[in-house]
């Protein structure tokens, strides 16, 4: 759902154009605080701002800013735009923030799967040193070797996603 914040006579136009063309919801709001209360209690994909109701209201601008979880903010000015020129705006910029989510998720995977790695690696090595212990308790040798085995099929498993 995208939330669409203006005062413009032409909102509902606008609103309608992106539906259309997005194939998505658009629910509207005539004011910032409006849109800020709308944005404490739903998800959006995106929010477009119309300028001239950035500038009066931002006091309320930071309420909403605050609230917008991961919807992308876009800016345009419905005055001076076509619906066609908004509704590529809010295409581009989605698929931006789409990429850069996409980049970040990416980048935490590899960090997991590298600290997972590091410890996995850990537990290996502590527990095959733990096993060339002399004189270790044969219930504490089995439990040991579990351990190295279970730990060898993680390793194997993270060498197969990379």
């Amino acid at each position: 759902m995208i939330l669409m914040v203006t005062g413009a006579k032409a909102g509902k136009e606008f609103a309608r154009a992106l539906e259309a063309s997005l194939s998505e919801s658009v629910e509207l709001a005539e004011s910032v605080r409006k849109a800020a209360s709308l944005a404490r209690n739903n998800d959006y994909t995106a929010i477009v701002l119309d300028d001239p109701m950035v500038e009066t209201e931002m006091d309320a601008m930071d309420a909403l800013m605050h609230n917008t979880g991961t919807a992308v903010p876009v800016y345009v000015n419905l005055a001076i735009c076509s619906a066609d020129r908004m509704t590529r705006e809010v295409k581009c910029a989605m698929r931006r923030n789409n990429e850069a989510r996409m980049v970040a998720i990416r980048a935490a995977e590899s960090l997991l799967r590298s600290e997972i790695r590091d410890a996995v690696t850990g537990i290996l090595l502590s527990s095959e040193l733990a096993l060339k212990v002399p004189e270790l308790p044969y219930d504490a040798e089995e439990k040991l070797k579990s351990v190295c085995h279970l730990a060898s099929q993680i390793r194997s498993r993270l060498e197969l996603v990379q």
